[in-house]
């Protein structure tokens, strides 16, 4: 079965207004847009369309699945559309999920409260593939001998832009990361008020211009303060690698990165979980002892994740995780087959692409999503057009 699906934007804050509605070819709610969900997260459903006429919105696809007895998706599909940067944050593996989800139930806290950080039991591993030229992200602490010589390069020039008070700051900070670590200096950031200096010093310098600091360092910097302020998050941020993708270019976020995106619209493919701890860049609740275990320590290569063409005119992204695969249909050729396992969710971008599968087809025009059953798999592609295809 294709079963035509739709919903509406979430509007968290750091949302663009115009870059889902102008993708898809909707017509602006003029609030920000955040994310499109498109699967069966009971947070927010997609909801099911009438196949013959516009959606009546009477029943949400988690009901429908339970209705004929299907069990709800594993995964999720969003469109991302990010103006400014979202939190800094980390997600756990199943093992660290079960636990917290089992001691925060035993301790009584809400599923719902703000407080809680695990909703469920499953991991988070998220994979996003950017859809327009520069998408940012910040993604796994880099080299820590690079990020020395970027803090030091700070401290210079707060020095030398007559601010020794925070030139001496982010000397310390720096002597935290080489004497005692990452997490302890991150622990040091979160924790201590004396951060507000180091922070502060770096967001005058970013102002102030390059002075010898690298100019996209600079860029973090003034990013991150222009929406957080002082949060300490904007220090830890100059330990990440800052990433920029082009369309079409992914990135695995695994258990226990640290990360953020800091701007632009992307295809994401998530395990269908709400767990999120954070690490500032947030007014949210953060947990740094929950942080300090959940999150990496070591320095990491920048965890891009390649494609694989499969068929003409499809890529497939298969991560290292169980749970979902996601494909990037451009012109696929005639016959071009997606030997997936299903079942499924598909977005046109473009018109128009053709899936057949076992019983059925159906066409994607520019922003048209379906479900697709599992005994439509494997699928057939063909079309002038762009889609993605999120399976299971």
């Amino acid at each position: 079965m294709f079963l035509p699906i739709d919903n509406v934007p979430r509007d968290y804050a750091w949302g663009s207004r115009t870059a889902i509605s102008t993708l898809l070819g909707l017509s602006p709610s003029g609030a920000p847009e955040a994310e499109l969900w498109l699967g069966s997260h009971p947070a927010c459903p997609s909801r099911v369309r009438d196949i013959d006429g516009p959606s009546t919105h009477a029943q949400t696809l988690d009901t429908y699945l339970a209705q004929t007895g299907t069990p709800p998706l594993s995964f999720l599909l969003k469109v991302l559309a990010a103006d400014t940067p979202l939190s800094l944050q980390v997600h756990p593996t199943t093992a660290q999920a079960q636990a917290g989800f089992a001691r925060e139930t035993q301790a009584g806290i809400a599923v719902d409260a703000p407080h809680r950080i695990y909703r469920d039991e499953s991991a988070k591993p998220e994979l996003i593939m950017a859809l327009d030229d520069g998408f940012e992200a910040l993604s796994g602490f880099r080299d820590v001998a690079k990020t020395i010589t970027v803090l030091r390069s700070f401290a210079v020039a707060a020095e030398a832009s007559g601010d020794p008070t925070g030139a001496a700051a982010l000397t310390d900070f720096v002597g935290h990361i080489d004497r005692d670590g990452l997490a302890h200096a991150v622990r040091f950031a979160l924790t201590s008020p004396d951060v507000q200096v180091a922070v502060s010093a770096v967001v005058g310098v970013a102002r102030r211009g390059p002075q010898g600091v690298d100019s996209r360092e600079a860029e973090t910097v003034r990013w991150l303060s222009d929406a957080f302020g002082t949060d300490p998050g904007v220090l830890i941020g100059l330990l990440l690698h800052r990433v920029t993708l082009k369309p079409g270019e992914a990135l695995f976020l695994g258990a226990g990165n640290l990360h953020s995106y800091l701007r632009g619209v992307g295809i994401e493919i998530m395990s269908a979980s709400d767990n999120v701890v954070r690490g500032g860049l947030t007014t949210k609740y953060v947990d740094v002892d929950e942080l300090l275990c959940v999150a990496r320590w070591e320095p990491v290569a920048v965890p891009l994740w390649p494609g694989v063409t499969e068929a003409p005119g499809v890529v497939a992204f298969h991560p290292p995780v169980d749970g979902f695969t996601l494909y990037a249909l451009a012109q696929p050729g005639e016959g071009s087959v997606i030997d997936a396992q299903g079942p499924g969710i598909a977005l046109g971008l473009t018109t128009a692409v053709t899936l057949r599968g076992a019983h059925g087809r159906v066409t994607l025009d520019r922003g048209e999503a379906v479900y697709i059953s599992k005994d439509e798999f494997p699928l057939m592609a063909s079309g002038t057009g762009r889609a993605v295809l999120a399976t299971g």
